[in-house]
């Protein structure tokens, strides 16, 4: 497959998980790829890595929170290949705390890097995307769709970035920039690690998925490449869950299984 050859796509948080198996995809099928990341040396091996597989990729450090390196990435971007096709937002952070818990840092921290974050590289993007009709897609998550227990800051910022993608794409299709995300469930990377490790959680979330296993990366990089790409040319606005079923539920107990057990 070649639908992005001779395309430029940034991505931010791409050095591990769901951003470099997008970068990774991108790069497969012919674009020229920034590997955008705070950690600047998993960011050069990750590009490396592309590169030896034949790929184009440069890798580049960037805190996403930073309203001036957002706009210096965007810039060197375009100023190296010449133009900017589609803007990936997939930097993130979790955080455990209820509303009662949060420090008032804490809070601000998560909203710099998951909400923030998406409107500075958005606003610094749009000029370059309008110029050759691209595209934005960010990684929301389904606890922007539903509230989890403990995660207050988190499940708001999630929230934002799937209202304000909506708005980005209502307010530029005009222009022929589209604009949507995708909200995962539970996916193996390096951000989930503690659940993980934690047998409890595994076993759990293999009873409420109705597919019965978490994502792995490269599911959540086929969504963020079919929304980037003309396959989804006229899609705009749109959040896609890819969760394995899990917010298919209402929650409630599995009764199928319950009366198994009982006959």
């Amino acid at each position: 497959m070649s639908r992005f050859e001779d395309k430029v796509v940034l991505i931010t948080g791409a050095a591990s998980g769901i951003g470099a198996a997008a970068a990774r995809r991108f790069a497969r099928e012919g674009a020229s790829v920034v590997v955008a990341d705070l950690n600047a040396e998993a960011a050069a091996a990750t590009a490396a890595a592309i590169r030896e597989a034949g790929g184009k990729a440069v890798g580049l450090a960037v805190d996403v929170g930073n309203e001036l390196q957002v706009g210096q990435a965007i810039t060197s971007t375009v100023e190296k290949f010449g133009r900017l096709d589609v803007l990936v937002n997939n930097a993130g952070i979790g955080s455990f705390g209820r509303v009662d818990m949060l420090s008032t840092e804490e809070w601000r921290r998560v909203m710099a890097v998951d909400l923030d974050a998406v409107f500075f590289a958005c606003r610094a993007a749009l000029p370059h995307l309008a110029q050759v009709r691209g595209a934005i897609v960010s990684t929301a998550s389904i606890s922007g769709t539903a509230a989890d227990y403990g995660f207050a800051a988190y499940n708001a910022a999630k929230a934002a970035v799937i209202n304000l993608t909506r708005a980005i794409a209502i307010d530029h299709a005009g222009e022929g920039v589209r604009a949507n995300s995708i909200s995962p469930g539970y996916v193996v990377t390096p951000l989930t690690a503690p659940l993980q490790a934690d047998d409890r959680i595994g076993e759990a979330y293999r009873q409420l998925i109705p597919l019965g296993r978490p994502s792995m990366p490269e599911e959540q990089a086929a969504a963020i490449l079919f929304l980037a790409s003309d396959d989804a040319s006229y899609i705009t606005g749109a959040n896609l869950i890819v969760d394995g079923g899990l917010t298919a539920a209402t929650g409630q107990p599995n009764f199928v299984r319950i009366f198994a057990g009982a006959n």
